[in-house]
């Protein structure tokens, strides 16, 4: 797993203090970005929250999981989450170390009061001895949250005197840029009351087994006012692989209103991901899981196609700059904007969505707008299958055939010593005759060789030629015959 080292700097550590009766919760801000910039200490919000104890339980919630690995738990991981200031609510959000849970908490403008908030992306200190003050809160005593640098602070900095270093793996940075792809696919499927919610959540199993025998994915369906689960993928179940991996929802069920369970519109049997939302007063919690806990969302591929090509990229650079931190981004607005189509709007947010600049709410179901404290364009520049498919393409190794010889769609890719046959299938999906498609039929994204034959179409509209030889940049190209 390649990995960097991402450096973060704190004005002072976030604490949770007392002062005349009322908590102050101040969550200290790194490196960001916001409307005039840059700014090595944003401040986003000063005020306080409607509801102490759930912001509390639903802060160290995404902090549990950021602190998280449901795979390999040998191994450790802790990366400080990302919050997202909208103008109108606060958006709290990490990884699992395993890349398999992506949770979001939403604190909305009914659980803000008081305070105008800011625009801007940045992680926040969320360290141990500020993670036991949070979980000491009781009552409901008011609380006064911060985030980012007050003006005392302001005026006396003069550099940060915390500074943390921690290993960020690139497939945690292309599991932002994928679960908002895949999310972007969710409906409703079920809701449950706070009672109900209470006692389905605690009625799952905490652990379930990693051997080969027990790789079946739990489904439930909706049965009456609750969920039942089922081993068996019936029609309208919702896959819930690796239940243990709602864990982190435990610490807010006491303040539950409902539960809202998201997923896709149809599967075939197959497991897939899905979102499971705790809604409570002023804010929501999400965990969204990966189709299998061994499974991170950053193998998913659901990036790859809006990645295959540049006919999205203009349009990306031109709908960003339209951009400004909105909660909520209104495609028919920006398309009017934009001059663009609305299908063109859309196509162009998923561009951006894979460098991390927007990110999807099913709860909303609309896109928001947040820029990731770090290079995030590195998840398209690291992703072996795109890199692998340039590669192939940029060695001539794909051959199109024409309609005079075995008809239009088809195509032969020479990769390594073998020749693989693409096909196009009714509503343009690629086939292929390799391993890869055996295994997943198209569930995990194109391979890489369906993914050179449709950068090599699109190649061939643009140029008009019959030529397949790119000159792109391969320095970054995966060795081998890596899928």
């Amino acid at each position: 797993m390649s990995r960097s080292i991402q450096a973060l700097a704190y004005a002072r550590p976030s604490a949770l203090t007392t002062e005349g009766g009322a908590g102050l919760l101040g969550l200290e801000t790194s490196g960001g970005l916001t409307p005039v910039g840059r700014e090595a200490h944003p401040q986003f919000f000063a005020g306080f929250l409607s509801s102490p104890q759930a912001a509390a339980r639903g802060l160290l919630a995404v902090a549990d999981v950021a602190a998280a690995r449901y795979y390999q738990r040998t191994l450790r991981a802790s990366l400080d989450p990302v919050v997202t200031a909208g103008g109108d609510r606060l958006r709290f959000e990490s990884f699992s170390g395993c890349c398999g849970v992506y949770a979001r908490l939403d604190v909305l403008p009914e659980g803000l009061d008081g305070a105008d908030t800011g625009h801007g992306t940045t992680n926040v200190d969320v360290n141990n001895p500020l993670r036991e003050a949070l979980s000491r809160l009781s009552g409901d005593e008011p609380l006064h949250l911060r985030v980012g640098p007050d003006e005392l602070a302001v005026t006396t900095l003069d550099g940060p005197v915390v500074e943390k270093k921690v290993p960020l793996p690139d497939r945690w940075l292309r599991g932002f840029a994928e679960s908002q792809v895949i999310t972007a696919a969710f409906d409703l499927r079920a809701e449950l009351s706070a009672a109900e919610a209470v006692r389905f959540l605690r009625s799952l199993p905490r652990t379930t087994g990693t051997g080969p025998g027990s790789r079946a994915p739990l489904w439930v369906v909706p049965a009456g006012r609750t969920l039942r689960p089922t081993t068996r993928p019936v029609p309208g179940a919702v896959c819930l692989p690796g239940p243990e991996r709602l864990t982190a929802l435990q610490r807010v069920l006491r303040h539950a209103t409902a539960l809202r369970v998201y997923g896709p519109a149809g599967h075939d049997g197959a497991a897939t991901a899905a979102a499971w939302e705790v809604a409570m007063p002023g804010m929501r919690l999400t965990l969204t899981l990966s189709p299998e806990p061994s499974r991170g969302f950053s193998g998913e591929g659901a990036v790859l196609e809006a990645l295959a090509g540049d006919e999205a990229a203009a349009d990306a650079d031109l709908v960003s700059v339209l951009l400004s931190w909105e909660p909520r981004i209104d495609i028919a607005d920006l398309a009017a904007q934009s001059g663009l189509s609305p299908q063109r709007v859309r196509a162009a947010l998923t561009r951006l969505g894979t460098a991390g600049r927007v990110g999807y709410d099913a709860a909303d179901a609309a896109y928001f707008h947040r820029e990731l404290p770090y290079d995030a364009h590195r998840a398209e520049a690291r992703n072996p299958r795109l890199t692998a498919a340039r590669t192939l393409l940029a060695d001539g190794a794909v051959h199109l055939h024409t309609p005079a010889t075995t008809g239009s769609g088809t195509a032969t890719v020479r990769s390594g010593e073998r020749h693989y046959q693409v096909r196009e299938a009714p509503g343009g999906v690629l086939s292929c005759t390799c391993q890869w498609w055996a295994d997943y039929r198209g569930r995990r994204g194109p391979c890489k060789h369906a993914l050179a034959v449709r950068m090599a179409h699109r190649e061939r509209t643009t140029t008009a030629t019959p030529s397949l030889t790119t000159t792109a940049d391969t320095t970054t190209a995966a060795a081998g015959d890596t899928r």
